[in-house]
């Protein structure tokens, strides 16, 4: 097992230097002058070489990596051209707002997974309508659906908001349901509540179905084993022989999926946060990419594919735990 983590971190290890001279090979062959964009367009000439050799792009472009990848792995991404600011100190500001809309976003999704499993699994009557509608908008992207749910439930319907957070973000933790409860503010949780919904379902639509439909496989090959029959000879009651021997022997795919479904989520909610004006990340890119900030593009980038391949590698190890023939 040990062996097994150690390849793993250092498998994590080398994606992320992979991705990282992948990016900035792609700033390396993209138009644009970012000593002009991080002095300003009227800028003189003296102003913007003095710029370039503050940046370090009067360097070549070996040693302008290495430095990069140096200052990086000690926290240093640079200097937003646009902000002015350290690129960190951007996403330690912008990150808990991400972070609360892919968190809420996971959890609507395993709910919905969850319904959509049993309901099809079990043969419930009346929710076929549910697992269309919810096949349905699995077809469309992230985007398209944020742009239905705001034409129908905020332009026709009045229901729900717009676009943003709806209430002040400047607490301690950045989390708006969180503080809202530590702080009893009621009707701060209802309003942010109320303005997570829409971005919320747009994002976690995809992920329920592709772990809803894992997990209704999984339950209809356990339903039917010699075990679950045992239980239910021995007088077990049904929601009994449900939650603990048919429910609990199919999550082990359910639960790798979702592990792969949120690294997912945290690379799509870029197009969503742009939809709804949600002040994260995936805004803050936005915002940069039309400056040619690569800082900036280069930070969001690395923190996303980060999430992504250390979920994808926490999943592995998770699974290595479960079933140690995987260490193999």
């Amino acid at each position: 097992m040990t062996r097994f983590l150690l390849r793993r971190v250092g498998a994590a290890a080398v994606l992320l230097v992979v991705l990282s001279a992948l990016i900035f090979a792609l700033d390396q062959i993209s138009p644009g002058d970012k000593a002009r964009a991080y002095v300003g367009g009227n800028a003189s000439p003296a102003a913007v070489a003095a710029a370039r050799h503050q940046l370090g792009l009067d360097q070549p472009w070996p040693q302008q990596y290495l430095r990069y990848l140096w200052n990086a792995v000690h926290g240093d991404l640079g200097a937003s051209l646009r902000t002015h600011r350290p690129v960190t100190t951007d996403l330690g500001q912008f990150l808990p707002a991400t972070a609360e809309l892919v968190l809420f976003s996971f959890v609507l999704a395993v709910l919905l997974a969850l319904l959509f499993a049993l309901s099809g699994a079990l043969r419930w009557p009346g929710t076929g309508l549910y697992r269309g509608v919810l096949l349905l908008g699995a077809t469309a992207p992230a985007f398209l659906l944020g742009l239905g749910g705001i034409v129908l439930f905020y332009g026709r319907l009045h229901w729900l908001p717009e676009a943003g957070r709806g209430v002040d973000t400047s607490s301690p933790t950045g989390f708006v349901l969180l503080d809202s409860l530590l702080h009893g503010d009621g009707t701060g949780f209802v309003v942010g509540l109320r303005h997570l919904l829409l971005p919320g379902l747009a994002l976690a639509i995809a992920p329920a179905i592709s772990i809803g439909r894992i997990l209704r496989s999984g339950l209809e090959s356990v339903y039917g084993a010699d075990h679950v029959r045992t239980a239910r000879a021995k007088g077990i009651r049904e929601s009994g022989v449900l939650c603990r021997h048919v429910v609990r022997n199919s999550l082990d795919a359910a639960l790798s999926m979702s592990g792969l479904q949120l690294g997912f989520m945290f690379a799509g909610v870029v197009i969503v946060e742009d939809v709804f004006a949600w002040p994260g990340v995936g805004y803050y890119l936005a915002q940069s990419i039309p400056q040619s900030d690569f800082p900036a593009i280069a930070g969001v980038t690395l923190l996303l594919g980060g999430v992504y391949i250390v979920v994808n590698a926490v999943v592995d190890v998770l699974q290595a735990a479960a079933d140690p023939r995987l260490t193999v």
